[in-house]
């Protein structure tokens, strides 16, 4: 195995799918030259497949509401407060009975959870509700 095999391998390792014409114009090998070449290592065991490599796809975030109800405090003081979250997204104080309205986004379950604890704990907060985002139909601002 030479410098040429050891390039080619190296390359094949980082684009299983690369073309045999890419892996020639890489190599400064012929199509035909680099073939042989392949051909070889799979003979020899030396290659003995090609795999696609699975990465972690990004689920989207899970997305709630929490409606804060809250005795003695301000918006300002619990704002100051929920900023410090980085699943907060979006803050509102709302007129009627709930005192605010709370986007959050998440990765999981869990950490909504968490979160949802972490609010309620806060001083003098009597209540959290929680809305689930199923789907979003118009979205004119993000």
């Amino acid at each position: 195995m030479d410098k040429y095999d050891q390039k080619i391998m190296a390359l094949l390792q980082d684009d299983g799918r690369m073309s045999i014409s890419q892996l020639a114009r890489e190599v400064s090998l012929s199509r035909s030259a680099v073939t042989e070449r392949l051909k070889r290592l799979e003979e020899q065991h030396i290659i003995s497949g090609y795999h696609a490599r699975l990465g972690t796809a990004q689920q989207p975030p899970i997305r709630a509401y929490f409606e804060l109800f809250y005795q003695v405090a301000r918006c300002e003081q619990y704002a100051e407060q929920l900023r410090l979250l980085p699943e907060v997204q979006l803050c509102h104080s709302i007129s009627g009975q709930t005192d605010m309205l709370v986007y959050v986004e998440v990765a999981d379950m869990a950490r909504l959870e968490s979160l949802r604890r972490e609010i309620e704990n806060l001083p003098n907060i009597t209540m959290v509700k929680t809305h689930m985002v199923l789907s979003e139909l118009i979205n004119r601002k993000f």
